[in-house]
């Protein structure tokens, strides 16, 4: 299946986003509208940071687990994304990028390594579910990093 990509522009430095994004459970402040049930393993953040969560998407419910794989501070943070059973595996790539004029470009890549047979028979309407959820998801993290920075520099 092709891989949906979503992105915003922020004021926040690619330093800022990452360090709000490395931290896993901060995930489930801008999730949480379709995934629920957070539980939290190995280190706060970083390599090896998981979750496992109930994803309710496209009148569905499935238990995944999200480990951070790969992280190149300030620029890049891959999740592993394992649900279905094992029969569904994917990745998760957040890319942050500086904007010329101040902020970042952040982008998140969700990419299928491998699909059930439902998900690629109906390929065009999970990616614009998929689609859309993340949108949405870029939207609340947007929301939540002006939180986090304003906290942070109080």
């Amino acid at each position: 299946m092709k891989s949906v990509t979503v992105s915003i522009d922020v004021p926040q430095t690619p330093e800022q986003v990452y360090d709000f994004l490395d931290v896993m459970a901060h995930h489930e402040r801008f999730t949480n509208h379709y995934l629920t049930d957070w539980h939290y393993s190995g280190p706060g953040r970083g390599i090896g940071s998981c979750a496992t969560v109930t994803a309710a998407l496209g009148g569905t419910k499935t238990d995944v687990t999200i480990e951070v794989v790969e992280a190149d501070p300030p620029w890049r943070i891959v999740e592993r994304n394992v649900s279905a059973a094992g029969r569904r595996l994917a990745h998760g790539a957040y890319t942050i990028e500086p904007l010329r004029t101040a902020g970042s470009h952040l982008s998140f890549t969700y990419a299928w390594a491998r699909a059930p047979l439902a998900d690629r028979l109906l390929a065009p309407v999970v990616r614009a579910t998929m689609r859309r959820a993340n949108r949405t998801v870029m939207r609340r993290l947007a929301t939540e990093l002006v939180r986090h920075v304003s906290t942070a520099g109080s």
